[in-house]
């Protein structure tokens, strides 16, 4: 016989009313005094992940990493809530990072309490840096983009309206399904240790790091790197379009 942890929480409430007694709940850190499920919390913070942005709705050329142009994305956290957006390119293991500086007005006290994000990965500043970014790509190289289930990625149909790149999401609990930005957030925490404010960084730091990080040789592409595996597609993708024209 097993009991679960879920069980014992619920043995600990009050039968119909889901309230604990209050010489009970000063026991607690949080002194909350309800019992939140975890399932409910999940389905809010989830809101923006709809059946056709699912994982499995993906195009099944980007699973076998032959076609370029499906990336992986997430963000890289940094203290007092700054951030780095990372994006990977699943065949050519190519890196794009997304500055993103705090709004103006972070931490004033006028700030609106119900306002809009300010600490620089709010939705809508999420969505304008990546479309900032990722726009600047050949069609040919922008054919679906795959996230965590982050809330920063909560307007990603104005992302895909601005820039015609689909966005998918992946299944709760399954880093390995966006392994290759794994892998790349990895190696990026050499240059963005944890624990550090990360809004000390410039654009133009961040483009100096994703160069370094391009340049590297990968056993994955035969100790070609990134880069040079990127431009190998830009130059088919050229060729393709001389070839049709001619």
């Amino acid at each position: 016989m097993r009991i679960s942890h879920e069980a014992i929480y619920q043995s600990l409430f009050i039968e119909g009313r889901g309230a604990l007694k209050r010489e009970l709940v000063w026991c607690l850190r949080t002194g909350r005094a309800l019992r939140m499920p975890r399932e409910r919390s999940r389905r809010k913070t989830w809101a923006h992940v709809t059946p056709e942005t699912l994982i499995s709705e993906r195009p099944a050329e980007a699973d076998d990493r032959a076609v370029p142009g499906h990336w992986e994305g997430d963000l890289l956290i940094g203290l007092e809530r700054s951030a780095i957006g990372t994006v990977v390119d699943r065949t050519t293991r190519f890196t794009m990072l997304v500055h993103l500086p705090r709004e103006e007005g972070y931490r004033h006290k006028e700030t609106p309490k119900n306002g809009p994000a300010l600490a620089g990965y709010g939705a809508l500043t999420m969505a304008k840096a990546l479309t900032n970014t990722m726009s600047t790509l050949p069609t040919e190289l922008a054919r679906s983009l795959t996230w965590d289930r982050g809330k920063e990625m909560s307007a990603h149909a104005q992302f895909k309206v601005a820039t015609g790149i689909p966005v998918f999401f992946a299944d709760p609990q399954s880093p390995w399904q966006r392994g290759t930005n794994e892998n790349t957030n990895g190696l990026l925490r050499q240059y963005f240790p944890k624990g550090t404010d990360l809004s000390r960084w410039s654009a133009d730091e961040l483009a100096a790091v994703a160069h370094a990080l391009n340049t590297r040789p990968r056993k994955t592409l035969g100790w070609k790197t990134p880069a040079e595996a990127f431009n190998e597609q830009l130059v088919l993708l050229t060729q393709a379009g001389v070839a049709s024209t001619g």
